[in-house]
């Protein structure tokens, strides 16, 4: 197969392909992860109880997986990645520094994956006997890991879609088998549980855990469908492709951490729920679900990073994202001070990604869905702006920030207004209605606005 040379680029009509329910396969593949059932357990270590714990887990994904349906229809429309559109909002040379805030955010995540990645290779090598690791055994793990990881993503498109159909499947099959083996075990009682103020930070938890950061990457898959595909369709398979797995696989989180206290621990803390005999079983499936989740994030990072302003080919992009990724995690693997950090940072990004899709949808919307496309790329086009920045936007999108900010309750700080509320946290609320508020009444444009002929 060969390999993928269009970044950003728009896609041709001549070269579009695929279905809508092609999406519903790339997002269960993706997000029935390992990573899925670890975030339901850390919702239950907030203290709520397990009817609480569902309840947040249901409520949060509701809220947030739609964004990724939504982020999903201008892809058809246009023709190229969910960052490049919003180009349209910011203007390009603006959008270049969300853009750089969504790479970082995606090289985060993929280099947590790898961390896990390790872990579970070497707990792996363990069960097989091979004990006393040593740090030349833990960096060519991490590399071998790493030349594994490069393959689908850096092919491209349509190796990644057709993998994550494969993926889907097996994964359903064997969490499926997870579940058998621990309903019985599970500790349902309602008594006790979490305030209000704890439960509006489960719910800020399953929101950035889940929808809202894969919502940048909606139309990153969606470009290559035909322009004339269903909205609807395009919608709802987008949607449900995570949301499903997430309410699942979360809620199964939730019930493992009823059974294990070290539940949060997905590669020593989590097995100790399951048979000895499945633990092989398990820990291949931790392995082969990070690695299909990562594939999703290198894949987008790519595009980001080519978004961002930065002159790569999009194979180049992805092998440098890689090559990144590798030396975060060797950094992790020797240092248990740097996982903490890196939580800190990637809780804190989210702060970002808030008020980026309250502005990015009420301008989809005043568009009407109408863009275009050559204009986004154009110098000096219709999204040109001032200097190439579109003031609205960006003013907007700080806006958003500071709300957000003002009411968080995170590890690293609690804004003014969470600690006037009892510690609630409505940061990702306050961001998206706060920047797509200031966004609609600073845009002074048409509500509809032609595409130029």
């Amino acid at each position: 197969m060969a390999v993928e040379q269009r970044g950003i680029e728009l896609v041709s009509p001549s070269e579009r392909y695929g279905r809508p329910r092609d999406l519903l396969f790339l997002w269960s593949g993706t997000t029935l992860g390992i990573f899925t059932l670890v975030y339901g357990t850390v919702v239950v270590s907030l203290g709520l109880s397990f009817p609480q714990a569902v309840l947040a887990i249901v409520i949060g994904n509701l809220l947030a997986f739609p964004l990724v349906g939504l982020t999903s229809l201008q892809g058809p429309a246009v023709g190229t990645s969910t960052m490049a559109v919003s180009r349209a909002a910011f203007g390009p040379k603006g959008a270049r520094v969300l853009s750089f805030f969504g790479w970082i955010n995606m090289v985060g995540f993929e280099a947590g994956g790898m961390v896990l990645i390790t872990f579970a290779s070497l707990a792996l090598l363990d069960q097989a006997g091979v004990t006393g690791q040593s740090a030349g055994l833990k960096i060519a793990v991490i590399v071998v890991a790493a030349l594994i990881q490069l393959v689908l993503p850096l092919i491209g498109h349509a190796a990644v879609m057709k993998a994550q159909k494969y993926f889907t499947w097996v994964f359903v099959a064997m969490f499926a088998v997870m579940g058998v083996l621990i309903g019985p075990k599970v500790q349902v009682a309602s008594s006790g549980g979490a305030d209000f103020a704890t439960f509006t930070i489960a719910v800020a938890l399953v929101m950035s855990a889940g929808g809202l950061s894969w919502a940048p990457l909606g139309s990153d898959y969606s470009r290559y469908l035909p322009a004339s595909s269903s909205r609807k369709a395009v919608f709802g398979y987008a949607m449900f492709g995570g949301l499903v797995p997430y309410i699942l696989l979360m809620t199964l989180g939730a019930a493992v951490a009823t059974v294990v206290k070290d539940a949060g621990d997905p590669i020593s803390g989590l097995p100790g729920a399951l048979p000895s005999w499945f633990v092989v079983p398990y820990l291949l499936l931790a392995i082969v679900t990070l690695f299909a989740v990562n594939t999703t994030d290198l894949y987008s990072s790519g595009l980001n990073l080519q978004a961002s302003g930065i002159r790569l080919s999009r194979s180049v992009a992805v092998v440098l994202d890689l090559v990144i990724c590798v030396a975060i995690t060797c950094v992790a693997v020797f240092s248990d001070s740097f996982n903490t950090m890196l939580n800190t940072f990637l809780g804190l990004l989210i702060l970002w990604l808030a008020p980026w899709a309250g502005i990015y949808l009420t301008d989809w919307l005043r568009r009407g869905g109408r863009y275009d496309a050559e204009g986004l790329f154009a110098d000096g086009g219709p999204y040109h702006g001032s200097g190439g920045i579109r003031w609205n936007g960006i003013l907007a999108q700080v806006a958003g920030m500071i709300a957000a900010a003002l009411w968080i309750n995170s590890t690293a700080f609690t804004g003014p207004l969470s600690e006037a509320t009892g510690g609630s946290d409505f940061s990702i609320f306050a961001g998206f209605l706060v920047a797509g508020l200031v966004y609609a009444a600073l845009d002074r444009r048409p509500a509809l606005v032609p595409v130029a002929a």
